[in-house]
């Protein structure tokens, strides 16, 4: 793997700075090894808006690319590409960047709520101390009502979230991966998703039974074991 010095990443980190837990950044973490480059990662919180003030906004990923300062997921995976075209493809050519495009808004769309609704309150107890009244704040205006009141049922919240992975659950049954035979960043924009559960939840969203199950720990065991590596939550 080539080490670019002049790679920076902003990850969002919990109380715990080694804890990265944003499904955003696990994205651009996977495509970072499936080119087979290293960035510095840079522990950013929910309230460190001044560290990323050159970009407009306020949230992670951020990558800082010798003097290039790149925001958000999809941003940074097309900058990757287009800007290390003899490594690996992310996207294996247009038409795979279409329908990448497509995967990536499917899994903002479909599962960032349904997941939330299971782990919100876990995140809420492992953010800086600093962070947890943004968090409540921000999270609870978002949803119409409190944390408590987000995670209640938890097992309703889970079979939800299930039924909504029927789509990528038929598909994986008939091949390895979303993109097929091996991994690419389709594949990433979902997993990035699970790997944000992994690091902050103890609760497991999967059944072992499941085929989204099976490709998740392939997935965890890719690149030399890259994100079954990660700090995470203890079950």
């Amino acid at each position: 793997m080539t080490f670019a010095p002049a790679l920076r990443l902003y990850e969002l980190a919990a109380a715990d700075p080694a804890l990265r837990f944003s499904p955003h950044c696990w994205k651009i973490r996977m495509a970072l090894a499936h080119k087979g480059l290293r960035a510095e990662g840079i522990p950013w919180r929910f309230t460190d808006k001044e560290a990323i003030a050159a970009t407009g906004q306020g949230l992670v990923p951020v990558l800082e690319d010798d003097g290039q300062v790149i925001h958000e997921s999809w941003a940074i995976a097309v900058h990757l590409e287009a800007r290390h075209p003899d490594h690996p493809s992310l996207f294996g050519g247009p038409a795979g960047e279409a329908l990448t495009r497509f995967v990536n808004s499917w899994a903002d769309a479909a599962l960032v709520g349904p997941i939330a609704r299971v782990i919100a309150l876990d995140i809420h107890a492992r953010v800086h101390d600093r962070d947890k009244a943004y968090f409540r704040q921000t999270r609870e205006k978002r949803f119409g009502m409190t944390l408590e009141e987000v995670v209640a049922e938890p097992e309703q919240k889970l079979a939800a979230l299930r039924a909504a992975l029927l789509p990528l659950r038929l598909m994986l049954k008939a091949q390895p991966f979303i993109a097929g035979d091996a991994p690419a960043y389709a594949d990433y924009c979902v997993f990035g998703m699970f790997m944000w559960a992994r690091c902050i939840s103890p609760i497991e969203l999967l059944e072992p039974d499941d085929a989204v199950h099976a490709w998740r720990e392939r997935l965890l065991d890719a690149f030399g074991g890259l994100a079954r590596a990660a700090p995470c939550v203890a079950p």
